[in-house]
């Protein structure tokens, strides 16, 4: 299954929404001189991940940015392709619905602001920590949360594959909201996101923050919420498998 679009029309093309990917990408692919299916090297992690302990001050800082702006650094590096992938996506299905219920720099304020106390919060909760925290997660989750307290009943259009052919299906947000928070439990077990050390848990927690923060401030952000239509029945493609 593949959601395509949400059924809230849009207004405007979502500029924000594409230039935060396109930042994070072009991020990916300039640091990634060890192979990009790995990722950014661990000297560039370092230098522009958001370390706990130097924020703190416990230890000294000694990247070229100070710690404190690696707050707003680190929301655009990724552990690796699928880390990347799978967030540039989320933010894209979610993103280009909240970036048109605002205006274009409430939206980038909105963004960075969740993404700021999702990181804040990892670095409250593991103030000791020497190993880098990276990753829109937290921002995104941002966006979900707002997302789903303007348009809890919206749906997705998916490509779904039942027997012998492809159909359209709308698929509740709220269920493409859990996968997502699956895929984030998923890259807290592992090294995905977090390739140099570092707990899991507690960034998984902190992303926690970020939807929160998502779902109590999208009212003092949003200026408007679109209708929703009412939802369609499934439409079977024609393309027929053989």
């Amino acid at each position: 299954m593949l959601p395509i679009k949400d059924n809230i029309p849009t207004d405007r093309l979502p500029v924000v929404t594409l230039a935060l990917i396109a930042v994070s990408v072009l991020v990916y692919f300039v640091l990634a001189r060890g192979g990009i299916a790995s990722g950014p090297t661990h000297a560039s992690m370092l230098h522009f991940g958001a370390i706990p302990a130097e924020v703190t001050g416990r230890e000294p800082d000694a990247g070229p940015v100070t710690a404190w702006a690696t707050l707003v650094t680190a929301l655009f590096l990724h552990g690796g392709v699928l880390h990347l992938a799978g967030e540039m996506l989320f933010l894209w299905w979610f993103g280009t619905s909240v970036e048109d219920a605002m205006s274009r720099p409430r939206f980038l304020a909105f963004y960075l602001l969740a993404g700021l106390c999702a990181i804040g919060l990892q670095v409250a909760l593991d103030p000791g920590a020497t190993a880098p925290a990276l990753g829109a997660s937290g921002a995104i989750a941002g966006v979900i949360g707002g997302y789903l307290a303007l348009y809890p009943r919206a749906r997705f259009v998916s490509i779904a594959l039942v027997p012998l052919m492809f159909t359209l299906i709308e698929l509740p947000a709220w269920i493409l909201a859990g996968v997502w928070l699956l895929m984030q439990a998923g890259f807290a077990a592992t090294s995905l996101a977090h390739p140099l050390g570092g707990s899991g848990s507690v960034a998984f927690l902190a992303q926690a923050g970020g939807l929160a923060f998502g779902l109590l401030a999208i009212r003092a952000f949003a200026q408007r919420r679109k209708r929703l239509p009412p939802p369609s029945a499934p439409r079977p493609a024609k393309a027929v498998l053989r």
